[in-house]
């Protein structure tokens, strides 16, 4: 064991010298290894970055909410067909409301999208949801500053606003948005609420920290011809179990009130986060794809590149290996000593390639999320290795198996 170790220390102390003997050379043939990890970490480091906010943005959602809409999130549904169908009415969801049982919560949503101004700050194109006091019991938001708005203001339509994260900080950059007064649409909403960070980018205008809630009556009072037409119900199932239980109670109740016959489909559609998830997947799968087909690429030119230029070190330095071997040197010490300069090249490029990627993440991170694992870490590093032992072999063991009378005769 001894023996063995001693001869892998010198093996080592030979192949570092021979790397630094040609610094360019090493640096070149690190190039296609360091694209490669960093392609790899920076692909794994941005998935599970998007993924995170997902999840973060789903939580704050609800994972156990329907959403019934005239329209269908992803759906092969003709989108004409979708378009024809009559809008849903606040008139149909209080009947709605009155015939299902088992949900948790339900609330009213409609929307529209105006300017919200403070002073001389300004966010266009917002997000402005209107709906119920109830509205909060159907997501698990949770809040910076004060509440949300009251069932009292909620049916006496007041001037009041829930605003997200993100235009608290665009408004009121140095905080204390709370009481203060903002214009949306030319009128003015005092703040009751502000609203923790707990929305995703993948979700867009449908990010809770782009959007501000108001009383649905205040936008019907206020905004009903720039509101997108239809109301949407949000349906609180009592518990993850139940929502599949929930979801036939509440197709046969707005079959109901939609006044459908048992022959007609429905002229509505209840959506859940399962089919987001499912369509935020397949964009995931792409970038996968993508990104493993680029990292591939690379590592196999990578490989190509270290296997000949430790051909052509092994021919450089024939004398060197042929007076190793007379001197007693086994087969086995040259082609460890080939191997560890091959391994240590691309740790080398790995490591760089991966400090690029962890600098890259940084800068991307303020575009879209990142999360750096060390998992990641470790599979460059283990990549680098795996590569550097894959590409170095044949190179070491043609060292190995020279005959040391003609490797001295080499010229």
């Amino acid at each position: 064991m001894t023996i063995i170790l001693l001869e892998f220390k010198e093996a080592m102390i030979i192949a570092l010298r021979a790397i630094q003997a040609n610094k360019i050379r090493s640096i070149l043939t690190m190039l296609g290894i360091v694209i490669g990890v960093a392609s790899v970490v920076l692909m794994t480091t941005a998935i599970k970055g998007i993924d995170d906010s997902f999840q973060k943005g789903m939580s704050a959602l609800g994972s156990d909410v329907l959403y019934i809409d005239k329209y269908a999130w992803f759906s092969n549904t003709d989108f004409w067909k979708m378009k024809n169908r009559s809008n849903m009415t606040i008139e149909e969801y209080y009947k709605f409301k009155d015939l299902v049982k088992l949900p948790a919560a339900t609330a009213p949503t409609i929307a529209t999208r105006q300017v919200v101004k403070y002073q001389n700050k300004k966010t266009d194109n917002i997000f402005i949801s209107g709906s119920t006091a109830d509205y909060v019991k159907t997501t698990n938001f949770t809040f910076e500053q004060g509440r949300f708005y009251s069932e009292i203001e909620s049916k006496g339509s007041r001037y009041v606003a829930v605003i997200g994260s993100e235009i608290s900080k665009s408004l009121f950059p140095n905080g204390n948005a709370l009481d203060k007064t903002i214009k949306i649409g030319g009128q003015n909403f005092r703040i009751v609420g502000v609203l923790d960070e707990q929305g995703s980018f993948i979700l867009g205008s449908f990010n809770p920290d782009r959007q501000v809630y108001i009383p649905i009556g205040t936008v019907f009072r206020n905004f009903m011809g720039q509101a997108f037409g239809s109301v949407t119900f949000n349906v609180k199932a009592p518990s993850p179990t139940l929502i599949e239980d929930t979801k036939d109670e509440v197709e046969s109740a707005m079959r109901k009130v939609r006044g459908l016959s048992y022959d007609e489909p429905n002229d509505f559609s209840i959506n859940q986060q399962e089919s987001l998830k499912a369509n935020i997947d397949k964009i995931v799968g792409v970038i996968q794809i993508a990104g493993l087909f680029i990292t591939g690429l690379s590592l196999f030119v990578g490989a190509i590149g270290i296997m000949n230029i430790m051909f052509v070190s092994v021919k450089e330095r024939t004398k060197e290996i042929g007076v190793r071997k007379a001197i007693g040197a086994k087969r086995r010490t040259i082609l460890g000593q080939f191997i560890l300069e091959s391994s240590f090249i691309c740790l080398f490029g790995g490591l760089i390639g991966l400090l690029i990627a962890i600098l890259l993440s940084m800068a991307v991170n303020q575009v879209l999320p990142t999360t750096i694992q060390y998992d990641s870490v470790i599979l460059a590093i283990s990549i680098s290795l795996i590569t550097g032992v894959v590409a170095g072999f044949a190179p070491a063991y043609t060292a190995a198996k020279m005959d040391p009378v003609d490797a001295l005769r080499y010229e």
